[in-house]
């Protein structure tokens, strides 16, 4: 989880979202990744979405081997990448400030864990507090002003 924070931080540190994501096979990093919305300009760099792409093309039997680390609970379209390449667990720094589709995973036979850890709730909060507008449009929310 803490290369998963530590992609969260470069996130926030370079003006976007503080969420972070690694997927780990077999004890190793194999891609690792943050939400990059507002650095790019991108619809659907969330953290777990940039940990595959920088993974890279690998085959189905890597993904079902596999961990994925995220610092906030997935929303629907990460659950959906999840679901889609057949990742079996997925280990969840925090799901206080959002609650992504936890229940649909489990529901599909994927091991959730949460963490409920501090500092992932810490991040979330501060940029929350400070850019409410970029959240919301993160999360497909309507602006709050």
């Amino acid at each position: 989880m803490q290369a998963a924070i530590g992609e969260a931080r470069l996130s926030l540190d370079n003006g976007g979202v503080p969420i972070g994501s690694v997927l780990v096979h077999h004890g190793k990093i194999i891609g690792r990744g943050h939400n990059q919305r507002q650095q790019r300009g991108s619809a659907i760099l969330h953290g777990e979405m940039d940990a595959l792409e920088n993974a890279g093309r690998l085959p189905a039997e890597v993904y079902r081997e596999s961990v994925l680390y995220t610092t906030l609970s997935p929303c629907s379209m990460c659950s959906g990448a999840i679901l889609l390449y057949g990742i079996p667990k997925v280990i969840i720094g925090e799901n206080r400030t959002f609650m992504g589709e936890e229940a649909h995973l489990r529901s599909r036979g994927v091991e959730i864990e949460v963490l409920d850890d501090p500092v992932c709730r810490d991040l979330m909060a501060q940029f929350i507090a400070a850019y409410p507008d970029v959240w919301n449009e993160d999360i497909g929310e309507p602006s709050a002003g």
